[in-house]
């Protein structure tokens, strides 16, 4: 464990990786499936597998199969990198699952729980150091390969495949890869992990650089930018930075490219505020303090696009003992502030954190559930989860 901090520690300073989704309208006929689902992410040449978690009563979990969508994962990489995506629109349900050491990404039906394939990108691409992150919309996937510095599209075709179409070199201002992807109508937003961040117009597909590729505010005092995520209506991305305290920044990105970022500091009081998820109402920002062991919900003004302190989880159950990190983070639902939290709890076995959320009058609190963790025996090195249905934007 003591090694592997070491690595995704480096890995976070110096490159990058992150995260995804995308969004659609229920199926008509039927109730849609209700899901968390994992990125094993097994390391070496082996069968990889995605673990399926059925959500119950106060967003409880409760395992429910395992499929093996490829091969090949690395049980690392940067935390801001998001190993999943899932999208709903009409009759395409379907998440997806990044095998980073094959540089592919693998397709699964949601109803069904069925791998629909497993594709490649160019013989170029690859993410065997850092991993291989996901954004998506509901017409194309982007995979971030932090190996190659490279984005890589595919195009969404009907049964949840793939059509790989091109890729593009991408890398920071000072020298960093890819990190945490976000993708919104035609802008991608990207981070590269040394402080950098970049928008392309994915208009026609592939991304073209909108120019507007800079250091973040917060990189003056030593805070790097690495997850992201963007509101409804496109007008605001935020950035979870890798920090000593919880800080997050802000772009107006409403003219179609990212302007300077404005910093808010000390949200929260613990190491690190990679991992960032607006709840569905947006009236909160949940942060993963990834080295803290703690979940941060700040209040969201999404009209002005700025943040004020809201409140802290306690440390989590077994973190510093059975687990190391909080990878990515997720809601139950789709609506208000989303139910419960769920975390990602990078650890030999893993976990998901089960957090609570009240809100009401300008005030939350985050109360980790009696029934935290649930346990992901599969995995020795969970970073990145998702969720069924996903949030609509």
């Amino acid at each position: 464990m003591k090694s592997l901090s070491k690595l995704l520690w480096m890995g976070i300073r110096v490159t990058a990786g992150v995260a995804f989704l995308a969004a659609g309208a229920f199926t008509a006929d039927k109730p849609a499936p209700h899901y968390v689902f994992t990125n094993d992410d097994l390391a070496g040449k082996r069968l990889n597998s995605s673990t399926i978690y059925t959500i119950g009563a106060a967003g409880t979990l409760t395992e429910k199969t395992a499929i093996h969508p490829g091969s090949g994962g690395i049980a690392a990489g940067l935390f801001g990198l998001d190993k999943v995506g899932a999208l709903q629109n009409g009759k395409q349900e379907c998440f997806y699952v990044t095998d980073s050491l094959e540089g592919q990404v693998a397709g699964v039906v949601a109803p069904t729980l069925t791998v629909a394939g497993v594709y490649p990108g160019s013989n170029a691409d690859g993410g065997q150091y850092n991993g291989v992150g996901l954004a998506m919309n509901s017409k194309y996937l982007y995979a971030s390969f932090t190996a190659s510095n490279t984005i890589g599209t595919f195009k969404v075709i009907p049964g949840c495949k793939l059509k790989f179409v091109g890729d593009v070199d991408a890398s920071g201002i000072n020298g960093g890869t890819l990190d945490g992807m976000a993708v919104h109508g035609n802008l991608l937003v990207v981070t590269y992990g040394d402080g950098s961040i970049e928008s392309f117009n994915v208009s026609k597909g592939k991304p073209i650089p909108n120019g507007d590729k800079q250091n973040s505010t917060g990189f003056r005092s030593n805070n790097y930018p690495s997850g992201v995520d963007i509101t409804a209506d496109g007008h605001y991305a935020i950035f979870g930075d890798l920090s000593t305290s919880t800080v997050v920044e802000v772009s107006d990105i409403s003219s179609g490219k990212l302007t300077r970022t404005v910093v808010y500091d000390h949200l929260g009081s613990n190491l690190n505020s990679v991992s960032v998820r607006l709840s569905p109402d947006e009236s909160l920002l949940y942060i993963g303090n990834t080295q803290g062991g703690e979940i941060t919900a700040a209040f969201f003004d999404k009209t002005a696009g700025t943040l004020s302190k809201g409140c802290s989880s306690a440390v989590l159950q077994g973190f510093g003992s059975t687990w190391a990190y909080i990878g990515t983070i997720v809601t139950e639902n789709n609506t208000g502030t989303g139910g419960a939290v769920y975390a990602a709890e990078y650890g030999a076995p893993s976990s998901i954190g089960i957090v609570e959320v009240k809100s009401s009058g300008g005030k939350c609190t985050l109360t980790e559930s009696s029934k935290s963790p649930a346990m992901d025996a599969t995995s020795s090195g969970l970073l990145s989860i998702g969720v069924y249905p996903p949030r609509p934007f």
